[in-house]
């Protein structure tokens, strides 16, 4: 057994045991209560899941087994020379709870080049869409192409046991992780770069190795997507394409059926489309201020027509924060770092000092902050890939590593069927009459 695998083992091991002496001492302990508004307002803040992998608070922001960003920058060792922590590192923590080595890093970061064979019809299936199918769409038939190769689909066909669902979980997940930068960086050159292709450098680490196979090979931008990876890598699991995960998973349907549902989620524009609508929205506004660097009062100006014709602004705003994403942070800290004098990059910093007052003044927002969306597409184009409709699919590569390693945990504990209760109407206006007649 590997090293992951039997840590891994261990730990879930003795959480299980933990969970089910949880459940028989206080399972009947309410936890809280649910009002008519998060019974109609998409279940917001109910607390109905377990996600072990990490927690998000409107506070502080997303904290990976109790580690902030800015704390994993400095914990987590980097390899290759990398200036920044590398995802192997947060996988490793997310699995096992614990900060590996440099050694635990190398292991993982060498076996996932083991299980990085993409099934030769993964291509021939792409290869058969037309090439102006959006990219997201063909990272999910993708997904769904390679699940053949399911090892818990196999192994549930021969009969296993329950207590073998997780092992086979950790097989597929490992498997799905490891071929996902070749799989999406197929997809960006054959929409994008005239079906040329690049093969994988395997001395490089996995982050990096997508960068270089979607053709950008600046030690800058493989810094760039070592981060970009990590801080998007998990979102705690309410977010819309976790929790998809989540519920395809607990019927028992494969990591790849699992993971393809959470795309379809991620595709939605109040999800992970947002940060291609965040450049496109930047973009307008050059185009029709006629400028690349305008000031913070035609901006502001800019902003207020945006919101007078009803629309949204991308990239601001948050179901759950109540101060700006650390994600944000995360990248201004490192364009602050790296890059110098670049229009699209000052028009995000300029557009985080005029939207939050302007929002704040509606006296409506909760949330005036910028999420993780309001700055990436920035950055990107910064290096050279302006093509935004691609920008989710980085976005999925990335959150596969807190979902699957969320998944192993889920069958780990033998977490059951998702099955909220649903209401009608007219059961809600009786449960009303019925209170009124008890007051």
């Amino acid at each position: 057994m590997d090293p992951l695998k039997h840590k891994f083992k261990e730990k879930a091991a003795a959480l299980f045991a933990e969970m089910k002496n949880l459940l028989k001492q206080h399972g009947n302990l309410k936890v809280d209560e649910v009002t008519l508004d998060q019974v109609y307002g998409g279940a917001r803040g109910i607390k109905m899941m377990i996600w072990e992998t990490s927690a998000l608070d409107a506070m502080e922001g997303i904290r990976f087994r109790g580690y902030s960003i800015p704390e994993l920058s400095e914990k987590l060792p980097t390899i290759n020379n990398s200036k920044e922590p590398v995802p192997e590192g947060l996988f490793w923590l997310m699995m096992t709870d614990e900060i590996p080595t440099a050694e635990d890093i190398t292991w993982l970061s060498e076996d996932w080049k083991r299980r990085a064979n993409v099934p030769s019809q993964t291509f021939k299936v792409l290869d058969a869409l037309p090439k102006d199918t959006h990219p997201m769409i063909q990272f999910s038939i993708a997904i769904n192409a390679m699940q053949s190769d399911s090892v818990f689909a196999q192994r549930y066909s021969e009969g296993m046991s329950k207590s073998e669902y997780w092992d086979a979980t950790y097989e597929d997940a490992m498997n799905l992780i490891a071929r996902l930068p070749r799989v999406a960086a197929y997809i960006y050159r054959r929409s994008f770069k005239n079906n040329s292709h690049i093969v994988p450098d395997n001395a490089l680490d996995w982050a990096a190795n997508y960068a270089h196979m979607l053709g950008y090979d600046d030690e800058d931008f493989l810094n760039l997507m070592r981060l970009y990876t990590t801080i998007h890598a998990d979102h705690e699991g309410g977010n819309a394409s976790a929790h998809t995960a989540y519920l395809v998973n607990s019927t028992l349907s494969d990591p790849y059926l699992s993971y393809a549902g959470a795309m379809n989620s991620l595709s939605g524009p109040l999800h992970g489309l947002a940060n291609q609508e965040v450049i496109k929205w930047i973009f307008e506004m050059v185009d029709e201020l006629g400028i690349t660097n305008p000031s913070k009062d035609q901006i502001a100006e800019y902003v207020k027509k945006t919101l007078s014709e009803g629309k949204v602004v991308p990239g601001y705003g948050h179901a759950v924060l109540r101060r700006p994403d650390p994600r944000f942070i995360a990248q201004k800290v490192f364009a602050e770092r790296y890059i110098q004098q670049d229009d699209i990059v000052e028009i995000v910093w300029k557009v985080f000092d005029v939207v939050p007052p302007i929002l704040e003044s509606l006296g409506k927002v909760k949330n005036p902050w910028p999420n993780v969306d309001a700055h990436s597409g920035a950055l990107l184009v910064h290096y050279g890939m302006k093509e935004y409709d691609y920008y989710t699919v980085l976005f999925g590569v990335s959150r596969a590593l807190g979902v699957m390693a969320a998944l192993c945990w889920t069958r780990a504990l033998g977490i059951p069927l998702e099955r909220p209760k649903s209401v009608t109407t007219t059961w809600i206006k009786q449960w009303l009459a019925k209170q009124s007649v008890i007051s």
